[in-house]
């Protein structure tokens, strides 16, 4: 039960950060959050039956994350040498 309701926290406040952070690096790390929370609700479904599939779904989805979170960081450092901002915040002059 303690594992459910920290796994939903989680998710929540991932979804929070993913929502009102206008930085980029802040919102990678809130999906990072929103994703531990998920696969910690999947490991809490896992443990419940004697089935190794879910246990094995969540490794994959680590490694998947892990893969995508690199990316990602690479993806913003890139933005940020070429612009100069990391942020996705609209100009202020009309174009």
């Amino acid at each position: 039960m303690i594992y459910g309701l920290a796994a939903s926290a989680l998710v929540a406040l991932g979804l929070y950060g993913l929502i009102t952070q206008p930085a980029l690096l802040r919102k990678v790390l809130a999906f990072n959050l929103l994703g531990g929370g998920v696969f910690l609700l999947f490991g809490v479904v896992a443990r419940r039956g004697a089935d190794p599939v879910p246990e094995a779904l969540v490794i994959t989805g680590l490694v998947v994350a892990f893969a995508a979170t690199a990316l990602a960081l690479v993806l913003v450092l890139r933005l940020f040498q070429i612009t100069g901002a990391a942020t996705i915040a609209e100009d202020e002059t009309p174009r």
